[in-house]
């Protein structure tokens, strides 16, 4: 379903913006999604909404982002935001996307969802995943998890421009997945045995206070997380399975490391074939990313660093092989904040517009 505002802007070649509403304004992804969309010359914001910002200007809230026009933020009303906006960008914490998408998608509206409510492919998949969310909020809407694709551009990107409803991936996920999905696709690993050591900065757990994010807590330390079963790897092996084409089963543990933004993936595999080496296998990255701007396979023996790619929507991964095992293994960075939420959220929201999926998005990296 397309909206008609969209039908008519297309026929008539216009050249006005699309107009965009963010929801959930003041969260990280909220505040990162809006600093993209601010210079980015297809879209306009013309809404912006919240719950604890209600009534508030956008430059009480972020003076250090100033909008051509200071929008007050609005309750999550759906028949406005409807009235506003051709897109909607939901940043919400999970559970909270599920109580209006429903709405909107009634409304002909096509949406971009920054939570985990649709990223499964069943209500009864995410309440496994999300059992408290799943306690705390009650869902009816089974039906439109058909409705929804997952948000991985480079891997979905027909699917995307197709679709109504976007599920943006978790930033793990997207770390993790970007190197073993050419992989898996081709049968060129086995799919057992397959580990995800991986490690994010803070503003992985969100703006609101948590005391484990303390600088007092967390700052001269790294610790591990939700060793067995943390939800990010259901949503890796649900992804992973589907490309594969046959189940897969992997060990995910999360790392708390003490800086702000960044996700360094480490994920190891065995080789199907021993004779495969570093060089073939970055062959095979080049050549499923090499119309992907926002991916780039570094050469062999050069491992990536997160500073490499803060404040850019780019991915930048290094592959190297251990002949004596047949061990392969991938390093992966992002910047948690942008290619693993806003930027890569623009990214659909470019597809489903019909623009190049890295327009107006940060890919400068900053090599040593």
């Amino acid at each position: 379903m397309i909206n008609k505002s969209l039908q008519t802007k297309n026929s008539s070649s216009s050249s006005d913006p699309y107009r965009v509403a963010v929801i959930g304004a003041s969260g990280y992804g909220g505040i990162q999604t809006i600093r993209l969309l601010r210079d980015h010359p297809g879209f306009q914001i013309t809404y912006l909404a919240g719950n604890r910002s209600v009534g508030k200007n956008w430059s009480q809230l972020c003076p250090f982002i100033p909008l051509s026009e200071d929008l007050v933020i609005q309750p999550v009303d759906p028949e406005r935001i409807a009235e506003n906006s051709d897109f909607v960008i939901l940043s919400l914490p999970n559970g909270y996307a599920s109580q209006i998408v429903p709405d909107l998608c009634s409304r002909n509206l096509r949406i971009v969802d920054l939570s985990a409510d649709y990223r499964y492919q069943s209500l009864d998949q995410w309440s496994q995943a999300y059992s408290r969310e799943s306690a705390e909020f009650k869902r009816t809407d089974s039906d439109i998890f058909s409705k929804s694709v997952y948000g991985l551009p480079e891997w979905y990107e027909k699917e995307i421009n197709r679709a109504q409803l976007i599920a943006s991936p978790g930033c793990y996920p997207t770390a993790s997945l970007l190197p073993i999905l050419p992989f898996l696709k081709q049968g060129l690993i086995e799919t057992t045995g397959i580990i995800i050591d991986a490690k994010s900065g803070t503003s992985g757990g969100g703006r609101n206070p948590k005391q484990n994010l303390l600088l007092s807590e967390c700052s001269e330390s790294i610790a591990p997380y939700g060793v067995i079963g943390h939800r990010h790897t259901s949503e890796i092996e649900l992804i992973a399975s589907e490309i594969a084409g046959t189940s897969i089963q992997l060990q995910f543990t999360p790392h708390l490391v003490p800086m702000v933004r960044g996700i360094l993936s480490t994920v190891y595999g065995r080789l199907r074939d021993p004779c495969l080496t570093a060089e073939d296998s970055r062959t095979v990255l080049e050549a499923f990313y090499q119309s992907y701007p926002c991916v780039e396979i570094l050469p062999v023996g050069v491992y990536p660093s997160t500073k490499w790619v803060r404040n850019t929507n780019k991915a930048l991964i290094s592959v190297q092989v251990d002949t004596r095992t047949s061990q392969i293994i991938f390093i992966s960075v992002i910047d948690n904040l942008i290619k693993g939420q806003a930027g890569q959220a623009i990214q659909s929201l470019n597809i489903l517009a019909n623009y190049p999926s890295e327009m107006s998005l940060p890919l400068l990296t900053s090599y040593p």
